[in-house]
């Protein structure tokens, strides 16, 4: 098989840094990042099979793992080395075509009695993630016993696996997993119907967190900001309300809420601020615009953050994460897992729509450029095309 590797290899993971700090997505040329033929995974069990990506994405943790800015909180809960792609539509050995759900819980790692947290369906908690049957690794793309979607071949527990509608188009599948973490996000604290909400980012992550919010929630206003026209346009197709550049957020957000401001602190402000982007200055802007006792929940994957966190006490504000998926709560009460939701929204929404632009795996300084520089681009979601790498 082929597949795109990262070894442990500290200087190149250095070079990559200083690379991707010039460049974003140059780590891919300099860093660790190689493609090899390497031999076909063990199954690490009975009840595991081999699967074929078809698609898979390149998303924000597996660029910031690229270009070396990833954080050092993940260097226990990954083993190397392993292939990167969590986003993952893949055929089966008996010809079905499933997409992955890649983290890796107690049931795929052989543990018994399962956690608290994969007991109850909450996979994203898993207390287990570097215990037992399989090496360490907090999802498969990031563990070297399953191999990942930038590979020709990798490995998957059957509880991991979601047959896939034929309805649904391969692009609108390798969708289904971030579609997934931004359902969870939405649904992570409750919203009051009519309730306003600010979403930072429109990236990929944003945009479907905004397809999210309306889908799932009775959210009356959604305030997104947005840098790029593709951005400004998709976020108004897939449930935004009103869109502003990033500077002009604040302001927008205290006229909606009739709020007044004290220096850069809003004295009112929306009901809940999602942060789809997970730095300082976007996780600083979510608590400025956000109203006494309100919610701000960091949906993008933070790396080293400086806070400014007197407003979280001043104003007894809440700050929580959301990180994949599980079993949601909806807001008239019932209960749906994540990757259900997610499958709904693929095909309401069209989702598939957002893939702007495939590669094949020898191509992928190529794509990952592409996709580190997506905005500015003009695009959204990229993607290695794996459907013609079997056949070499």
């Amino acid at each position: 098989m082929r597949a795109l590797r990262i070894d442990r290899k500290v200087a190149r993971f250095a070079s990559a840094r200083v690379a991707g700090m010039l460049s974003p997505g140059a780590g891919a040329k300099w860093g660790p990042l190689e493609l090899d033929d390497a031999s076909p995974l063990a199954l690490p069990a009975d009840d595991w099979v081999r699967i074929r990506p078809r698609l898979s994405g390149i998303c924000g943790s597996d660029l910031s793992t690229v270009d070396g800015t990833a954080a050092r909180y993940f260097e226990p809960i990954v083993s190397f080395p392993f292939t990167p792609g969590h986003e993952v539509v893949a055929d089966t050995d008996d010809g079905q075509r499933v997409v992955l759900e890649p983290v890796l819980g107690c049931r795929s790692r052989g543990i018994e009695p399962m956690c608290p947290a994969c007991a109850q369906g909450q996979l994203g908690n898993c207390e287990r993630l570097a215990f037992g049957s399989l090496a360490a690794g907090l999802q498969s793309g990031f563990c070297c016993d399953t191999g990942g979607g930038w590979g020709t071949e990798m490995v998957a527990h059957a509880s991991q696996l979601h047959t896939v509608p034929d309805a649904l188009s391969d692009e609108d599948a390798v969708m289904v997993e971030p579609a997934a973490c931004a359902i969870h996000a939405a649904l992570r604290v409750p919203i009051e119907p009519g309730a306003t909400v600010v979403v930072i980012g429109a990236g990929t992550l944003g945009l479907l967190t905004i397809a999210a919010l309306r889908a799932f929630t009775p959210a009356g206003n959604i305030v997104v900001a947005a840098r790029y026209p593709q951005q400004i346009r998709l976020a108004r197709e897939l449930g935004a309300s009103s869109v502003a550049e990033p500077g002009e957020l604040s302001r927008l957000v205290r006229r909606l809420t009739s709020s007044m401001a004290y220096g850069d602190q809003l004295t009112g402000g929306a009901d809940l601020v999602l942060d789809c982007v997970g730095d300082s200055d976007s996780i600083s802007g979510a608590l400025q615009m956000v109203r006494p006792r309100g919610s701000v929940v960091v949906v993008g994957m933070p790396a080293a953050v400086r806070l400014e966190l007197t407003t979280l006490w001043h104003r007894e504000t809440q700050l929580v994460g959301a990180y994949a998926y599980g079993t949601e709560v909806l807001h008239d009460g019932r209960t749906a897992r994540t990757f259900d939701l997610a499958f709904e929204l693929a095909g309401s929404a069209n989702l598939g729509r957002l893939v702007s632009a495939t590669y094949p795996l020898h191509q992928y300084e190529d794509a990952i450029s592409h996709a580190a520089n997506a905005g500015r681009r003009g695009a959204v979601k990229i993607a290695f095309d794996l459907r013609n790498e079997r056949k070499r």
